[in-house]
């Protein structure tokens, strides 16, 4: 009764705009030879660059998230909880589906390196089934930095997301102007730093005890990106398109974090409204369950077009009219309607292992303890660095097994649960045991 459904409601209604972004933007082609290609259609077809700006909803992943987080914090430090013992639980509720996911896609590169599959095709595939993990290294950084991030909102408050922004716009100028080498790795966290930011004040109401504010940032971010667009050098497409300088989103950029801004901004004046269908529980009921499985769409969601593509594409059932014509773009209807029901039998069908890991998730323990931690913050740190890396090349770059990654990632999640699950076993252990081992 005390969650806010607005917010799960965010989580639900990014989720399906970013499933349905990428499968609608999703093309495939079947060459003469037999093997399917994946033309970009923002770079083939340029005016559908337009169409990112309503798709590109990850401003929303954060402000929930750092709203969440926000709360989560605060109720951990008063009840006597370390960062690593939150950390932990906030890191293992990510790592345990993405290791099970990880684990099963690389079952599968491996079983078709090992006969011979095509590498080009290979790495193709191994490419799409990771393409959302940027994602995750960023929000992993995020929680990590949760504490000290909170404890500047409650000492400085809305004066922290500007001052973020403004470091971001000094790294961008430093990533357009002299080319700075990682330099603009940091504005993946400043930038969506600031939408985290902006859940803690939007939690503890300080964006919305004046109607002003949320009308200020609405179209103040708005105009910000258009004139970045149309006087800076920025493009319109929020989402990377390959061969484009710069990008808005490799790393994100001025325009990106004004579109942070106004999206935000909008989110908090639609705010009463959407809360009062929310409260009709028909629509709950429509909801709630979309929010419940978000981490397995999020994470399993390119599958059905691989199922798609082999049953219609590889036998040539499918019809192929011009990328981008009428046609095509009437052909998309029947496209994402096949896409979910089969997206719909993969939830269904992973349902028990989700629910095994609900259950190895609730064995771990409350606290892993500050002096004990040192296995988390490895943990985190390998499983960072390997969803990042993943992210870029796929499961299969040029090809090949990703034999560093994955043991990378396979250690960063053992070590994350490990430590979990020991201090688990050690809470269980009867306090004469625990005094004894303190004599």
């Amino acid at each position: 009764m005390s969650r806010d459904r607005y917010v799960d409601f965010l989580r639900a209604w990014a989720i399906v705009l970013v499933v349905l972004g990428h499968w609608l933007i999703t093309a495939l082609v079947r060459e003469p030879d037999g093997r399917i290609t994946a033309p970009e259609l923002l770079a083939t077809v340029p005016w559908t660059q337009w169409l990112t700006l309503a798709f590109q909803i990850m401003p929303l992943f954060f402000l929930a998230g750092g709203h969440a987080a926000g709360g989560s914090w605060a109720r951990a430090r008063a009840a006597g909880d370390t960062a690593a013992g939150w950390l932990g639980r906030r890191a293992l509720r990510l790592l345990l589906p993405t290791g099970v996911y990880s684990a099963l896609v690389l079952l599968a590169v491996g079983i078709c390196s090992a006969v011979g599959v095509d590498p080009d095709t290979l790495a193709l595939v191994g490419w799409a089934m990771a393409m959302q993990f940027w994602f995750l290294p960023v929000y992993l950084l995020l929680s990590a930095l949760t504490p000290p991030l909170y404890a500047a909102h409650r000492r400085w408050g809305l004066l922290v997301p500007p001052a973020m922004g403004a470091v971001a716009l000094v790294v961008d100028v430093l990533v357009l102007t002299v080319h700075a080498p990682y330099v603009g790795l940091l504005d993946y966290v400043l930038v969506w730093g600031v939408a985290y930011q902006l859940g803690f004040c939007w939690r503890d109401g300080l964006l919305t005890r004046s109607r002003l504010v949320p009308l200020v940032m609405a179209p103040g971010g708005a105009v910000a990106f258009a004139a970045l667009v149309t006087l800076g050098p920025f493009p319109v497409s929020l989402i990377l398109v390959t061969g484009q300088t710069p990008s808005n989103t490799d790393p994100p950029s001025a325009a990106m974090l004004a579109w942070v801004v106004a999206q935000v901004g909008l989110c908090l004046l639609v705010a009463p409204a959407v809360r009062r269908l929310l409260e009709r529980e028909r629509v709950w009921r429509v909801v709630r369950p979309v929010g419940a499985v978000s981490m397995t769409l999020y994470l399993w969601h390119m599958l059905p077009v691989l199922a798609v593509a082999a049953a219609f594409y590889l036998t040539g059932l499918a019809p192929e009219p011009v990328l981008g014509s009428a046609a095509w773009w009437g052909l998309r209807v029947p496209w994402l309607l096949l896409l979910g029901v089969v997206l719909a039998g993969v939830v269904a069908a992973l349902g028990p292992l989700d629910r095994g890991l609900g259950v190895l998730y609730a064995r771990t323990g409350p606290d892993t303890g500050v002096r004990r931690a040192w296995p988390l913050w490895l943990g985190l740190a390998l499983a960072v660095t390997t969803l990042g890396r993943l992210a870029v090349r796929g499961f299969a770059p040029d090809g090949r097994f990703p034999v560093l990654p994955a043991l990378g990632l396979a250690l960063g999640t053992a070590l994350v649960t490990l430590t979990r699950w020991t201090a688990a076993r050690r809470s269980e252990r009867p306090e004469t045991a625990r005094v004894a081992d303190r004599v």
